[in-house]
């Protein structure tokens, strides 16, 4: 056993439901006791010390610990396509992100693009990811057995288009459902590994690919896709289905809408979308950078709160800016703020939360990840800035941890994350070979 000591801040509690401050646990001079990569204990140092007298203690001072982070919507074969600025999303699709995509039909591309996602996630904090997953199958094995490696949260699939993209990226319904089938059958429920079904968007998905879907969707299955993130796209959307009730109702009358369905963006929803979502027990991938970088809205977060929509975030590269979760907590933030009073306020106990045990509950970890409870897995970001930094400076002069939280969220860079655990392992120090 190992005992991890400093300053320890988290959030078991939510704070959408009641008092901010209420959903938020700090410990300051606290520890968290890791055996077999799982929490056994946290409080005080003082009292975890004395029950346990001759563990060792890892000190971890000078920052702050908080949960691994959790990013709900991420594209691994987008990696290199990072900053396409200027255009809107289908523009940016054909433009930027794929022609990139199309590069992982060849496996050892494919190979060394999934080791520098997931390598970049970790660096960047992130300890669990539904991923967008890649048209080629191979490239699939390549991140799952990257990720497999690495011990990470990953949940993905075979991403499912059968029109309106450039060829080599299109398959038909009946090779669909047998490679997702094939896939899912080596990889889901493999340690941390889970398999998700992902239509790119009904836009490049016939009802034909969505009754695929619907067949591959089976026991802890998880369903990933996007809905209503650009003004154009769901016009087009709207042209191809012209029987459905609106964009979600396109996945709704394929069952595809479920407490398992977790669906990127929803910019610009109806309220019989909102309503649908709530019904199901569906959740949303928030995207502040992708949604600002691309000019495609401003997510009515009040209207998805209101209802009881689970709402977590995603960084969504490569549209999105960068792996960094508390980047794009603060976007998130600053979107709320632009939207006046129809926007939801936030403060750093919400933050800390859409980038932690959000996440979380979106993806059905809850019981595992998200905060630092007793029996959850030890999965862990040290967040300590270089000393002298502005950073630094400013946690020095913090008026307690909730002030702390926010200076972390407005200045912190990957540059800041000095540790991270994954199952109780150090990583990039703990790693077998590969």
């Amino acid at each position: 056993m190992t005992l991890y000591a400093g300053t320890i801040v988290d959030t078991p509690g939510d704070p959408f439901s009641g008092d901010p401050m209420d959903a938020l646990a700090v410990d300051q001079d606290g520890a968290v006791l890791v055996r077999d990569g799982v929490i056994r204990a946290r409080g005080s140092l003082a009292a975890i010390r004395a029950e346990h007298p001759g563990e060792p203690v890892t000190r971890l001072d000078g920052g702050i610990l908080v949960p691994g982070f959790v990013d709900t919507h991420v594209h691994f074969p987008q990696l290199r396509a990072i900053g396409g600025l200027g255009l809107p999303l289908l523009d940016w699709l054909e433009q930027c992100a794929l022609p990139e995509e199309s590069k992982l039909a060849d496996q050892a591309y494919a190979r060394e693009v999934a080791r520098e996602f997931l390598d970049g996630l970790i660096s960047s904090g992130t300890t669990s990811a539904l991923v967008f997953g890649s048209h080629f199958p191979s490239a699939m094995d390549e991140l799952f057995a990257a990720a497999e490696h690495r011990g990470l949260n990953i949940t993905s699939g075979l991403v499912l288009s059968d029109r309106s993209l450039r060829p080599d990226l299109l398959n038909s319904p009946e090779s669909a459902l047998a490679d997702s089938a094939e896939l899912a059958r080596r990889w889901h429920d493999r340690g941390r590994l889970r398999y998700a079904v992902t239509p790119r968007f009904s836009l490049s998905a016939s009802d034909e690919m969505l009754d695929v879907c619907a067949q591959l969707l089976g026991k802890g299955i998880w369903f990933s896709s996007h809905v209503n993130e650009n003004t154009a796209e769901i016009a087009q959307v709207a042209g191809l289905f012209p029987g459905a009730r609106h964009y979600l109702d396109t996945y709704g009358r394929h069952g595809l809408v479920t407490e398992r369905s977790v669906f990127a963006h929803n910019v610009h929803p109806g309220d019989a979308e909102l309503e649908m979502l709530a019904e199901h027990g569906a959740s949303v991938a928030h995207c502040p950078t992708s949604n600002c970088a691309l000019g495609s809205g401003l997510f009515p977060l009040r209207g998805h709160v209101e209802r009881g929509i689970g709402v977590a975030l995603g960084t969504d590269v490569g549209a999105g800016t960068g792996l960094f979760m508390p980047k794009e907590a603060l976007q998130a933030y600053f979107i709320q703020r632009l939207l006046g009073p129809a926007g939801l306020p936030l403060t750093p106990v919400h933050l800390l939360y859409l980038v932690t045990r959000a996440g979380a509950r979106a993806l059905g970890l809850d019981g595992q990840a998200g905060d630092f409870g007793v029996g959850k897995d030890f999965d862990a970001v040290w967040l300590r800035p270089a000393d002298g930094s502005t950073l630094a400076v400013n946690l020095k002069h913090a008026r307690d941890a909730c002030d702390a939280l926010a200076r972390i969220f407005a200045l912190a860079t990957p540059a800041d994350v000095a540790g991270v655990w994954i199952r109780g392992a150090r990583a990039g120090r703990d790693w077998p070979s590969e």
